[in-house]
């Protein structure tokens, strides 16, 4: 059975994002596409599917480009796509794994996507480089992610406040990502949460 390939698609034209659909159901491989209105239903459908692709316009992102750094770094494997159709900044065009112009043949965008897909994610062997978490850190992560606060942590796990601070640092210093959106992304990208139990 072939792998379900997840992309979310970032893209206020109506007509491209059709386009881009017929493009990809018609290519060799299996797609499970989902849309997204704006950059929150991109994170939260990230978070649900844990996508292979997010294709999107870079003029999308261009006044908050240090949010959707911080959310690259975050979100483990995904691969990032821009779709150009007007002048766009380079700088912008360099935080992309790959670019789709406008006037390309569906051929050209499904020799793109197989490319990518047969390259090592640059971030994924950074990820792997990180220590891995202990026994006890993976418990605060957990409970962390659930929406508990320290204290609750410290009183679930019957250890004390400044101790769940300390493991919080520790998992903030390996994983290198201090936010808790960030540490939920990682956490159900690592297995150590599935979307489905979060409360």
């Amino acid at each position: 059975m072939k792998k379900i390939i997840h992309i979310i698609i970032l893209e206020t034209s109506y007509i491209i994002y059709e386009g881009l659909i017929k493009i990809l159901n018609n290519s060799s491989f299996t797609f499970n596409i989902h849309f997204a209105n704006n950059f929150n239903e991109m994170y939260q459908l990230n978070l649900r599917y844990n996508a292979e692709f997010i294709i999107l316009n870079p003029l999308l992102i261009q006044n908050i480009t240090k949010d959707f750094q911080t959310f690259q770094k975050e979100s483990g494997n995904t691969r990032w796509i821009g779709i150009i159709y007007t002048h766009t900044d380079q700088q912008l065009l360099s935080l992309f794994d790959g670019i789709i112009y406008i006037n390309e043949t569906p051929n050209e965008i499904n020799a793109l996507i197989q490319k990518i897909l047969n390259t090592e994610n640059p971030l994924h062997n950074q990820n792997s480089q990180n220590e891995m978490l202990s026994e006890r850190e993976v418990e605060v992560l957990k409970l962390l992610v659930n929406g508990n606060a320290n204290k609750e942590i410290a009183e679930k796990l019957n250890i004390s406040i400044n101790t769940v601070i300390t493991h919080r640092k520790n998992i903030s210093q390996k994983t290198g990502i201090k936010s808790v959106s960030g540490l939920t992304i990682y956490a159900v990208v690592n297995s150590y949460i599935s979307v489905d139990n979060m409360q």
